[in-house]
């Protein structure tokens, strides 16, 4: 683009599986300086904190490859059905610079707990010249609105702790703390030692 987009500038549609190549454009990857480390008292029964620790080496973090392979909006209509979905893409002259993915109705996924009154935002990204701008704040509250004109009656998005400036930022989008989940991604070796947070937030009136 020649010059820097604005959030102003920037439409937001829903669109088809069809956009998920342009949807993809926009990265996901963040820088990873501190974690929330999880600390147990009394072995958990004293309950759970969680406390900020910088990391002795920052690395980037990339949720589109997964042990070098492509997992991103591209592979989404193969491993699930997205039809029921909402999927919203923001662009800025013509170009993406933003999206938000909402599952919904797709028995198989996990995150959807086999419920049907619970949407999930199963992906969320900005541009880096436009994060902490508002337009991510935007994208939100269109994946609010959409599950909630579906009939859903909570909406949950799922992070980890090694994503801090997320974690804050679904707090201030009026999400608590639902769900810690220490061992979640044992089996994935580029996760193996996060620590998967779920968020949830009502959506009745």
């Amino acid at each position: 683009m020649d010059s820097v987009p604005t959030v102003r500038e920037s439409n937001i549609q829903r669109v088809g599986a069809d956009a998920l190549a342009a949807y993809a454009a926009v990265p996901i990857r963040f820088s990873v300086r501190a974690v929330l480390s999880l600390e147990l008292v009394d072995a958990g029964l004293g309950g759970l904190r969680l406390v900020e620790v910088p990391v002795r080496e920052p690395y980037e973090r990339d949720f589109d490859l997964t042990c070098g392979e492509d997992t991103g909006p591209r592979s989404w209509p193969a491993d699930f059905d997205v039809a029921p979905w909402g999927i919203f893409l923001a662009r800025c002259r013509g170009q993406p610079v933003g999206g938000v993915t909402v599952a919904w109705h797709t028995p198989e996924m996990r995150m959807l707990e086999r419920r049907e009154d619970l949407a999930t935002v199963w992906d969320i990204r900005v541009i880096p010249e436009l994060r902490g701008r508002g337009l991510g704040r935007r994208l939100f509250q269109t994946a609010v609105e959409w599950a909630r004109s579906q009939g859903a009656l909570q909406i949950s998005v799922e992070t980890q702790n090694t994503n801090i400036a997320a974690c804050r930022f679904y707090a201030r989008m009026g999400c608590a703390l639902g769900r810690v989940h220490r061992f979640a991604y044992v089996g994935y070796p580029d996760a193996a030692g996060e620590i998967m947070l779920v968020w949830y937030r009502d959506l009745t009136p």
